[in-house]
């Protein structure tokens, strides 16, 4: 279960940690989330200094969207050197990504390190490589984990396959079961197409229909389309609430609605966006 209860909305944006002139913009650009990155975005040498700059994201003041910070792997000293900093950190994250993670272990450190009476952060992981798939169902039940996001880019490389949409459909799907059974949210890897919204809007819509909660995104003209196509329409809420009318009139029993046949697995569907919507609005 999602040690905090936190489901930010479905944009997240990640920053490289180097670039303090970009903080602000991240944090500002409408999406949920705003992570910054001391990971993949920085070279080995850089580390310290990135490690260094980010705690000035905590810094700003009244951030309008939830912070993170994507640490280093805990199989590397840059991981260790990470938690050690964060705990010194005036302004701290919200949310801690975990990169590489293949085993509950790795959330369970995490938090063994950061936990205090006063601050529990979000752990999420960044499922990423053929041994995290391996282990899904243990990784989900570690105890202070907040939700998953997959890492297409390294997964890719780890089993030297392209990044298409159907080539990694599989991981997606076991990905999005396992999170599901285990009742945390999913998030998927950014498009890495920059300037092609369309197949930035093609891969959202996939990623919605597949079950992810949300997307990730690399640059903040992105985050518009993401938030737009996560976000339920009018038409959408309307109908949901139709079915959910029509399930108080039948008993809960099979009945049709706009010439379709909907039962109780269509009923819970739509009570659940209705409630998201109503929730929201």
């Amino acid at each position: 279960m999602p040690s905090t209860g936190l489901r930010p909305g479905p944009a997240w944006i990640i920053t490289p940690g180097l670039h303090r002139d970009r903080f602000l913009g991240a944090q500002k650009s409408g999406a949920a989330v705003a992570v910054v990155d001391i990971e993949d975005s920085v070279a080995r040498t850089d580390k310290q200094t990135a490690r260094t700059a980010s705690e000035a994201f905590f810094a700003l003041p009244d951030p309008p969207c939830t912070l993170g910070i994507r640490m280093n792997s805990l199989t590397t000293i840059d991981g260790i050197k990470d938690l050690v900093a964060l705990t010194t950190y005036t302004a701290r994250p919200d949310l801690v990504v975990v990169p590489k993670a293949e085993s509950p272990r790795d959330i369970e450190l995490v938090a063994a390190a950061l936990d205090t009476d006063g601050y529990t952060p979000d752990i999420w992981a960044l499922i990423e490589s053929p041994r995290a798939f391996d282990t899904l169902p243990a990784i989900m039940r570690a105890s202070r984990l907040g939700g998953v996001i997959f890492g297409s880019a390294d997964y890719a490389a780890s089993v030297r396959c392209g990044l298409g949409w159907d080539t990694l459909h599989y991981a997606r799907s076991a990905l999005i079961n396992a999170a599901t059974a285990a009742n945390i949210p999913a998030i998927d890897a950014p498009t890495w197409e920059l300037d092609d919204p369309g197949i930035l809007r093609r891969d959202a819509e996939r990623a919605k229909e597949l079950g992810f909660h949300g997307k990730g995104c690399v640059h903040p003209r992105h985050v518009k389309v993401i938030n737009d196509v996560f976000t339920p329409t009018t038409e959408e809420v309307a109908q949901a609430r139709a079915i959910v009318a029509a399930a108080d009139a039948s008993g809960g029993t099979v009945t049709s609605v706009d010439g379709q046949m909907r039962g109780t697995p269509f009923f819970n569907a739509a009570r659940a966006l209705v409630a998201e919507a109503d929730r929201t609005s």
